[in-house]
């Protein structure tokens, strides 16, 4: 393997991984289940079950996933929930099934859904109820043949679960009519999947697991596909890189990002899975005060997220009452971890927020800081094992240490392709396999990787390339702030100029104060001309703040 970075690795992690140890995703949870059957797996809403019951649950609905009528193996199967319960039975019953799982935002228009559902061919979809009126509106446009709906109380305890579902429906009206008639129910699958017998599927490393939908930013939505050795690689990797502080069967995860994004996928699913961990869904995390209370009490000693997440947490009233003693993990990903909110949750729960970089493309850990790490340092990372990165120019040279350019991977994580668009597939990866990633980086002389942006948000004044990352950390760090998002408006003396979309923190904050601090911290050109105040920043479902909304 031709070296393009600085050998630095964290001490304990190999080189290399170990990609044999697992055939398929299904017996990374096989094996979990074997090893530690009565311990806690999952707990939402109050209720918690174990591997065991995860074995029973998953056995029993993809006996009646195997049992429909025109599914063969490698078929699709569409999985539309936020994190409850029947979200990671649902992966694990169509992976044990022989199908591949097609992640579905559950927050897709009607044109969306369309799009995915028809791309993908996926021929049914497991759904929750609050979101069929969608799914009815196109379902007869799409290939699907099966529906499976849930409420989100469904396995939950008595009499708690029906409560739940009496509410939601009733009483806070969050379910809209919808008609399909074709429809069968979570707990009537079940039960209908007890009565026969799984068949076990052999699937390997080149079978297809997952079609993770991404790119609809730039256009039109396109499956990733993740194969079972992609994710078992990925997983493997960021195993190797947590386990001299995880230990087995003690682990308490919080999961706030959904499921059905790659990230949480991964990174809390799969491998906390590995270690018996036991993972914690919070269904709605956009509810702040809501998402506070439930981590009140809570002995929990990792947690993953977003930059926006982790901000909107320490803003929220309640935060000081969180019991941070047993955290050894607190991990930022998905979007770029701004110093000021680092450094703030150092400083109030005692442990570093250490930033990871990945894409769904690379399933998705590309670079990780080490977990030694004792405060903010600016950077991604370093490689995870097996993992080549390097910074290319336009015409594929690899640079020097210290230049910018594009990020580019090449590891056993890196997906198959775009799926059935083989011309969006050859622009990103090459044929040796590199993966262009889309996103402006430079490597300094300890290996380490800084993303300055993505190449298509930089915005071009008077000639001068200018990143809004740099400019939202600056901003960000002015105390009357509460988010940023910085874009480009076209301009006819400069070509273009910094705008600055601003949440406020202080009602008292102006536009000249937010100059001055910029004036203070950046070189003229830098300087945004526009400041716009706005109660919200537009995000992604994850809490991704969206520019090309902003724009």
């Amino acid at each position: 393997m031709e070296k393009v970075w600085l050998k630095n690795y964290p001490p304990g992690v190999p080189e290399e991984i170990d990609l044999e140890s697992y055939q398929s995703v299904t017996d990374v949870f096989e094996q979990a289940i074997s090893r530690f059957g009565e311990n806690p797996c999952f707990c939402n809403l109050g209720t918690t079950i174990t591997y065991n019951e995860m074995d029973r649950y998953t056995d029993q609905l993809a006996s009646y996933l195997q049992n429909l009528p025109g599914l063969a193996k490698g078929d699709r199967v569409a999985i539309m929930m936020p994190n409850l319960l029947q979200n990671p039975i649902s992966i694990f019953a169509t992976l044990r099934a022989g199908f591949t799982v097609v992640n579905t935002n559950p927050l897709y228009t009607s044109r969306e859904l369309k799009h995915q559902l028809s791309d993908s061919g996926a021929k049914a979809i497991i759904v929750m109820e609050n979101f069929c009126h969608t799914l009815d509106e196109i379902i007869e446009e799409t290939p699907v043949q099966h529906v499976i709906t849930t409420q989100i109380g469904d396995l939950l305890k008595f009499p708690k679960s029906v409560i739940v579902n009496l509410v939601v429906k009733y009483v806070k009206k969050m379910v809209p009519a919808f008609d399909l008639p074709q429809r069968v129910t979570f707990k009537n699958a079940l039960a209908q999947g007890a009565a026969k017998t799984h068949r076990p599927v052999p699937c390997n490393h080149d079978d297809l697991a997952f079609l993770q939908y991404t790119g609809g930013t730039t256009g039109v939505a396109k499956g990733a596909m993740l194969t079972h050795g992609n994710m078992i690689a990925n997983m493997q990797q960021a195993s190797a890189w947590i386990k001299n502080v995880v230990e087995d069967g003690k682990e308490v995860i919080i999961t706030a990002l959904p499921l059905y994004h790659i990230f949480s996928l991964t990174a809390n699913c799969l491998t906390f899975m590995k270690v018996g961990a036991l993972n914690y869904l919070i269904t709605n995390p956009r509810d702040m005060p809501g998402f506070v209370k439930e981590l009140t009490g809570l002995r929990f000693t990792a947690i993953t997220g977003v930059n926006t997440l982790f901000n909107a947490l320490m803003n929220t009233p309640g935060f000081e009452q969180i019991d941070f003693k047993p955290l050894k993990l607190a991990l930022g990903g998905g979007m770029a971890v701004q110093q000021p909110v680092a450094e703030r949750w150092q400083k109030l729960t005692d442990t570093p927020l250490l930033e990871a970089y990945g894409l769904t493309e690379t399933s998705p850990a590309v670079c990780i800081n080490p977990l030694t790490l004792s405060e903010y340092n600016g950077a991604i990372g370093l490689p995870v094992s097996s993992t080549e990165v390097s910074v290319q120019d336009d015409d594929g040279n690899i640079l020097p240490q210290g230049e910018a350019g594009e990020l580019c991977v090449r590891g056993p994580q890196v997906m198959k392709g775009y799926w059935q668009r083989p011309e969006e597939t050859a622009k990103v990866l090459s044929s040796d396999g590199w993966l262009k990633t889309g996103d402006v980086a430079q490597m300094d002389e300890q290996g380490y990787f800084r993303i300055v942006d993505r190449l298509k948000d930089m915005i071009l004044v008077s000639g001068f390339n200018v990143f809004p990352n740099e400019i939202e950390t600056v901003i960000a760090g002015h105390d009357g702030v509460l988010e940023v998002g910085v874009i480009g408006e076209p301009d006819e003396a400069c070509g273009e100029v910094v705008k600055a979309v601003i949440v406020k923190k202080d009602p008292a904050l102006d536009e000249a104060s937010v100059i001055a601090h910029c004036r203070e911290n950046l070189t003229g050109y830098k300087i945004p001309k526009i400041v716009e105040f706005r109660d919200e920043l537009p995000k992604t479902n994850v809490g991704k703040i969206l520019r090309r909304e902003l724009r």
